[in-house]
């Protein structure tokens, strides 16, 4: 496996077309559980599946298995990590220079919040990561790692604590600056924020914060 490369994690969550989008050119793909099911059905060859598989049949998990250029199953019962957990430890294991993240938000809030945590280990092992989904993007800073956002049509861009309190927040480029703020986790401070410049930039001094850029699903079409 080459080094320094670009890891995709597509994990059982809610996934869709908006996903493929996320991908680049040398992307390294793991799919876990039925990730690596929606990859291969997109015709997508996955450098590796893995997971305990319990949430596809048999004749799907058979497909997967040839479809993947590897393959690791484990027991569901006794082991310890979630299957996204055990993707985002072998990506760091080879070498990822960043990773993504898709299919790891959905009806499970109990997974979803851990994979949000994930973002920590991360940070902590000088990994860039992010969460995508169809409306939303999410990654996660520390001091003196400041974080550059371009305008896009995720509109809306969201502050929220992750340690007790974040300190030394300052925005540029937004409807609502800030400068050497303070937010303390539990308020609502930091929500929908808005980029009016082409280019904004967020920092803070102390603490980890998470920033989730978002959009709002486009409105039904009556008739």
């Amino acid at each position: 496996m080459s080094a320094a490369a670009r890891f995709v994690i597509f994990s059982g969550g809610v996934l869709g077309p908006w996903a493929l989008r996320l991908l680049q050119p040398g992307d390294k793909l793991i799919g876990a559980d039925r990730g690596a099911l929606f990859l291969t059905e997109q015709g997508l060859r996955p450098d590796i599946a893995l997971g305990d598989f319990d949430s596809v049949s048999a004749e799907e998990l058979e497909h997967v298995r040839k479809s993947s250029i590897r393959f690791l199953a484990c027991d569901p019962v006794m082991k310890d990590l979630t299957d996204t957990e055990m993707a985002f430890n072998w990506a760091l294991e080879q070498g990822a220079r960043e990773i993504v993240m898709a299919g790891v938000l959905g009806s499970r809030w109990d997974h979803s919040l851990a994979n949000v945590h994930l973002l920590r280990r991360g940070l902590l092992a000088g990994v860039p990561c992010r969460i995508a989904d169809e409306y939303n993007d999410l990654q996660l800073i520390a001091a003196d790692t400041p974080l550059k956002l371009q305008k896009s049509p995720h509109t809306h861009v969201s502050l929220l604590p992750l340690t007790l309190d974040v300190h030394g927040i300052s925005l540029e480029g937004f409807q609502y600056p800030l400068h050497e703020a303070s937010l303390t986790i539990g308020q609502s401070l930091g929500i929908s924020n808005v980029l009016v410049e082409e280019t904004g930039t967020v920092q803070i001094r102390e603490g980890l914060l998470l920033v989730i850029r978002s959009r709002d699903p486009e409105p039904k079409m009556s008739i």
